[in-house]
């Protein structure tokens, strides 16, 4: 064999970054000593892999080629590492997950998971649909829990649970009372809403799509605890997850106002790249998820811990 495990880490942290510099900063390796295994891989294969342009280089179509094998032979090949230092074969695992179900949901599955496996080392991304579907289509991390659409070409998607979002506003505000609002009143209201590239707002916008040219935004934030707080303090009405509301709306520090005229159902889904080899651990954790939302028709039925 005319490679190693170790220039395969290195092709694969450098296709990653674009970047030499710091592909071996991640490893912890010189930029020369990351530099020459590229060069060594590429010269003992009789290929480039690479498409240079200064400093920057991107795959060319070999290495798109060979990036998810190289990915899975390097998975196995940990799997393999731990099996014969005695451990279970959950080694490490990456997980992404949008803002909603990463507060809400995926802390409590990595802390199931991990007390289940003490060995492993579980990281967990919080961003938004668009930031986790770039790092899975990149291998960047293993699983994504996402709660927009995904369309991408090479990430398969499976469905989880139901979710829905619901209409909010502070007690003291008019459509408090109600309980209810049409859509000429939403159309006089001013909005608090996620960012664009959230799966929230995504749905937002379909559901509203008839009429987002008279909607008044008044503010776009990036976190749902903003918004709630931005919402309490009568800046306008939000519109997020019932998951995300269940407390406050106990509490009756917000309320809900039900849309009739609106569909603002929506699924919370599985992501990862098609053709990442799956580990023990990813298929663990998605066995992991699936029995914690066994029997839950929607997310918000979900039995959490109350907050007080």
């Amino acid at each position: 064999m005319r490679f190693t495990l170790r220039q395969l880490q290195v092709f694969v942290a450098v296709a990653q970054q674009e970047s030499v510099s710091r592909a071996a900063g991640l490893l912890n390796l010189s930029q020369s000593a990351a530099s020459t295994s590229i060069t060594e891989l590429e010269r003992q294969c009789s290929c480039q892999l690479f498409d240079r342009a200064g400093k920057r280089l991107a795959l060319n179509a070999l290495g798109k080629q060979l990036l998810p094998q190289a990915v899975a032979l390097l998975d196995q090949a940990k799997e393999i590492e731990d099996l014969l230092n005695g451990k279970s074969g959950f080694g490490s695992l990456a997980v992404g997950a949008t803002l909603t179900i990463g507060n809400y949901l995926a802390t409590l599955l990595i802390g199931s998971f991990m007390q289940r496996h003490p060995e492993s080392q579980v990281k967990l991304h919080v961003q938004n649909t668009a930031n986790i579907v770039q790092q899975v289509a990149h291998y960047e991390i293993d699983l994504g829990l996402i709660e927009g659409d995904c369309s991408h070409p090479d990430i398969e998607v499976q469905s989880w649970v139901e979710d829905e979002l619901v209409v909010f506003c502070a007690p003291q505000h008019p459509l408090a009372t109600r309980g209810t609002a049409t859509m000429d009143e939403l159309s006089h209201e001013a909005w608090i809403l996620r960012e664009q590239g959230s799966g929230t707002r995504l749905t937002f916008d379909q559901a509203m799509r008839h009429h987002r040219s008279g909607l008044n935004i008044r503010l776009e934030l990036e976190h749902t605890e903003a918004i709630k707080r931005a919402v309490e303090s009568g800046l306008g009405i939000g519109c997020i997850s019932r998951l995300a509301l269940r407390d406050a709306f106990r509490r009756g520090s917000l309320v809900p106002v039900e849309t009739p005229d609106l569909d603002l159902a929506r699924q919370f889904y599985f992501i990862w790249h098609k053709q990442k080899y799956q580990t023990s651990a990813m298929r663990e954790f998605l066995d992991l998820c699936r029995a914690f939302t066994a029997g839950v028709q929607r997310s918000d039925e979900i039995v959490l811990p109350t907050i007080a």
